[in-house]
């Protein structure tokens, strides 16, 4: 698999000029296959809505996995005085097992130690194991490659992109999973069977696999298990719930998002295309380089839009629609054009159209804000100064935005 730095190095001819971005009509999400447009919130939710969700199963990342025969989840360690006395810490194993088969992976979750009464919860995958997403040093490895070995050994190298202590600061608790445990991040053959397809579906080759289902599909239904296992923690409120996902991951965030509607408030972080960026402004990141190297990320048949990006019938913006009238938190980099920053802002400002079905505002800016300056609604942006990461600035834009849903405080229009 070649990384996405390295993507962007090799390939000179992307685009990344805004003076050559094709001036194309974005489609409405509103107008549904027999050509009706939808002009109330019971039409979108029970007509429109579903066209919309199996047209993204069918063509773009594929069917949700069943459910095993059996999932259970059980602790394997406590720490009381995690991240110097503020927190509760727990490692959880989920085991999945399927026809005499299983697969298991490890959650690792903070608490806030001393929250009166139950908490709200953030959640999301992380890249590199748990260990590399927490600063402690004695947190379980995870995260393998297809070989077993360790995707990252060092303890702490990502644990500026998950902010522990200051999520936990702000009464939340968080959870994460490394995704590499769901699916392996590979395009390998072996990848299919390691994954949790491998285990619902052992008779059917990767081919076979890959033309129903993706990894990011995979990924998404991992968050829905996450919260199902979360429920189950008397100190967490499972109804406030936020989902978030940086980079392939937001992709993956906002999938679930579409899917599992008690994900109360769903984060995009630099998701670009395939996540909140439109493709038709051919800016950064096509379907070509996506489905050339990433072609597990999706179902075999998104390849028959390779070249067609600045004229689908479809785009980003459908995807968001389906998060609505829930909320949206969508985040930018100045110096990620690789993702269209402006190409995310457009699509949650298209989405809007359908957050004003249920009478709610959207995006409540129409022009692409300047940089670190947050814009917030029913459908939140920002603009952060800097590179493709997710730091602090963008954590605090996105609890900020949940603590305003989840304390039912009424957002400034």
């Amino acid at each position: 698999m070649i990384e996405r730095r390295k993507l962007e190095q090799i390939l000179p001819e992307i685009n990344y000029d805004e003076a050559k971005v094709p001036l194309r009509e974005v489609p409405s999400a509103l107008i549904m296959n027999n050509g009706q447009r939808v002009d109330n919130a019971w039409q979108w939710m029970n007509l429109r809505r579903p066209e919309i969700m199996d047209f993204y199963r069918r063509e773009v990342f594929g069917e949700t996995p069943a459910m095993p025969e059996m999932m259970k989840h059980e602790i394997l360690s406590v720490k009381d005085d995690a991240l110097d006395g503020r927190a509760i810490r727990k490692e959880i194993k989920m085991t999945f097992s399927h026809r005499g088969n299983s697969r298991s992976w490890t959650m690792l979750l903070y608490i806030p130690k001393n929250a009166k009464g139950k908490v709200p919860v953030t959640l999301g995958l992380n890249f590199r194991g748990n260990h590399a997403a927490s600063p402690e040093n004695d947190v379980i490895m995870t995260g393998r490659k297809c070989d077993g070995s360790w995707v990252e050994e060092q303890r702490g190298i990502q644990s500026d992109r998950w902010e522990f202590a200051n999520v936990i600061g702000r009464g939340f608790a968080s959870a994460t999973v490394c995704y590499h445990d769901i699916f392996p991040d590979f395009a390998a053959g072996e990848a299919w069977k390691q994954s949790i397809y491998g285990l619902l579906y052992p008779e059917k080759s990767p081919a076979e696999l890959n033309a129903k289902y993706s990894a990011i599909g995979a990924w998404a239904w991992g968050l829905s298990r996450m919260l199902d296992v979360l429920s189950s923690e008397e100190k967490i409120d499972c109804s406030r719930a936020m989902v978030t996902g940086h980079s392939r991951l937001g992709k993956t965030a906002l999938w679930a998002g579409a899917n599992d509607a008690r994900f109360s408030v769903v984060v995009s972080n630099d998701s670009g295309h395939g996540g909140a960026a439109l493709f038709r402004r051919c800016l950064g990141e096509n379907i070509e380089v996506l489905v050339t190297n990433f072609p597990h990320w999706f179902v075999s048949g998104f390849d028959k839009y390779v070249g067609k990006d600045a004229d689908l019938s479809f785009d980003q913006h459908f995807l968001l629609s389906l998060i609505a009238p829930r909320f949206l938190c969508i985040g930018s980099a100045t110096e990620d054009l690789w993702a269209d920053p402006k190409g995310e802002f457009l699509a949650g400002l298209h989405a809007s159209e359908v957050y004003r079905l249920f009478g709610a505002t959207g995006m409540p800016v129409t022009e692409h804000p300047a940089p670190d300056v947050n814009v917030t609604g029913e459908v939140s942006y920002h603009l952060r100064t800097g590179a493709h990461n997710i730091l602090w600035q963008d954590w605090d834009h996105y609890l900020t935005v949940a603590e305003t849903v989840f304390g039912c405080k009424l957002l400034k229009k």
